[in-house]
């Protein structure tokens, strides 16, 4: 038993001064709104006090739902000015008045006033008779006596009432009130109540000497020595401690730091570039037929205003077009259709990163290579919005251009990124794609769910892309990986709208990105 006196004093020793004006009140009132009249502390001091007793497992806190009636606007009114019938009333209470009169005289709305003759002919308060409106002894009485309606609206004014708790009386008056328009509300609250436990009954029946105590140690106390000879507040060690949220960049914004990060790691040049292309960029120096279904309105995001753009100089533009029409004088046959300047001056959201690629390859004079290039940006595609697609997708894109360049090179460097990225495992399979040839689909294995995964496409891009853009053949390794995909399984999310749903409590709580 003495240890336990012991023990009890330790956590009597802990408890802040507001734990202690509310723990000896907890025996007579244990609402979170009652201890805040009789404590005279502030509903968030009440509160912090409260947790701070539960977190020591003194108190017991709950929850309750509670159904709350209070004054609404015209019932504030009606309690300033009265209610519409004692109004009514009174204008006729020195003669008989037509009803034009009694709404002027009583100040009434049209509403009001008929609301009231049915009232006050129902309890045999008025009499009318050749249009005018008289008042009967009935009437009188009426006028001169608090009626259940004003007590119930006097007891509001003071506080809300709790609708299970009212008076058989104040019920009439309830019922009464809650068919006519606006003058009482109920409010759906959620009341806190404290329920001391074994332990806190114990507690709240001890008393402790504080005199002396100090709870907290200032700089002034340290420099003139006052906490000498003072006893301190015993420090709760076990106490929790609220979540503190840092600023922080989105969880998105952090994996694209990384991509960034590992590319350069890598010796690969960032490339940058417009969100608005011209069709010729996006579509035509990648060789991308002008009756190809990906040019349609259903698959991209043409502009309007401005509809066209500035074409580059015209010998890469005829380049350009000659490979469409024949396939140049590389041996290739070309679309064989008459290529149209209109179509190329069409401005589009890109649909791809890959549009920066071919504009810094169309940049480089042969002393620039061999270079390695990646970029990392937002694209646009015509898509139905769920759980695996968006109109607005981040792809992360590289290139490599090297004459010495080959297909075992480009599986090497995406290799050395997945394993960067998390997974150590990947594989290629043929795949057909427009501009590359040869092509593979990627998949690397999730460690976790013990499957694969397909993450993008690569290749090395054809003659019929690079030729119009450096004037030779030369081997240029590219690859597009959609990033979204790619960082969803680290951030433990299978629905894809879930990345940009900007709700700030995942956004907190979100697990930062390390590799």
């Amino acid at each position: 038993m003495l240890t336990h006196m012991k023990e009890y004093r330790k956590l009597l020793e802990t408890l802040h001064p507001l734990e202690y004006k509310i723990l000896p009140l907890l025996g007579r009132q244990n609402t979170l709104s009652g201890l805040v009249d009789v404590s005279g502390l502030s509903q968030v001091e009440v509160m912090r006090a409260l947790q701070w007793l539960e977190n020591k497992e003194i108190i017991r806190l709950k929850v309750e739902c509670v159904e709350l009636v209070s004054l609404d606007n015209n019932g504030k009114e009606y309690l300033k000015n009265g209610l519409p019938e004692k109004r009514f009333l009174k204008s006729i209470r020195a003669k008989p008045l037509g009803m034009d009169d009694i709404r002027k005289t009583a100040r009434l709305e049209n509403q009001e006033l008929n609301a009231c003759i049915g009232m006050l002919k129902s309890k045999a308060a008025i009499i009318i008779d050749n249009n005018k409106i008289s008042i009967t002894e009935n009437g009188s009485k009426f006028i001169d006596k608090e009626s259940l309606e004003e007590k119930f609206l006097n007891k509001l004014s003071k506080n809300d009432l709790d609708i299970s708790k009212i008076t058989p009386e104040e019920r009439f008056a309830y019922d009464i009130f809650i068919k006519r328009k606006r003058i009482i509300k109920t409010t759906l609250v959620k009341e806190r109540k404290a329920e001391l436990t074994e332990l806190g009954k114990k507690l709240s029946k001890m008393k402790i000497d504080r005199t002396g105590v100090i709870d907290s140690l200032t700089p002034g106390m340290l420099k003139t020595g006052k906490w000498k000879g003072n006893r301190f507040r015993r420090y709760d060690v076990k106490i929790n401690v609220p979540n503190i949220y840092g600023g922080k960049k989105h969880f998105v914004n952090q994996a694209i730091d990384y991509v960034k990060k590992v590319w350069l790691e890598m010796g690969f040049t960032e490339m940058e570039g417009n969100l608005l292309q011209t069709s010729f960029w996006n579509f035509d120096t990648l060789f991308t037929a002008q009756d190809h279904p990906v040019r349609e309105m259903q698959d991209t995001f043409f502009i309007s205003n401005p509809k066209i753009g500035k074409l580059p100089n015209p010998g890469l533009v005829n380049s350009v077009k000659d490979m469409h029409e024949h396939g140049g004088d590389i041996g290739s046959s070309g679309w064989r259709c008459e290529w149209d300047k209109g179509e190329a001056l069409l401005n589009v959201l890109r649909t791809h990163t890959t549009v920066l690629s071919v504009q810094t390859i169309a940049n480089l004079k042969e002393s620039d290579y061999p270079a390695k290039f990646f970029a990392v940006g937002k694209c646009f595609r015509n898509e139905a919005v769920d759980w695996s697609h968006l109109f607005e997708l981040t792809q992360t894109e590289g290139i490599v251009i090297d004459p010495d360049a080959n297909l075992r090179n480009l599986l090497g460097y995406l290799k050395e990124f997945f394993k960067k990225m998390g997974f150590p495992k990947a594989r290629f399979r043929p795949a057909f794609f427009p501009y590359t040839e040869p092509s593979v689909e990627v998949d690397v294995y999730h460690p976790v769910r013990k499957t694969w995964v397909e993450l993008g496409g690569a290749g090395i891009f054809r003659p019929e892309v690079v030729v119009p853009l450096l004037g030779k053949d030369v081997p240029v390794l590219a690859w597009g990986l959609g990033l979204e995909r790619l960082i969803s399984e680290n951030f433990n999310i299978n629905d894809i709208r879930d990345l940009y749903k900007n709700d700030l409590k995942q956004i907190r709580e979100m697990k930062a990105w390390m590799r």
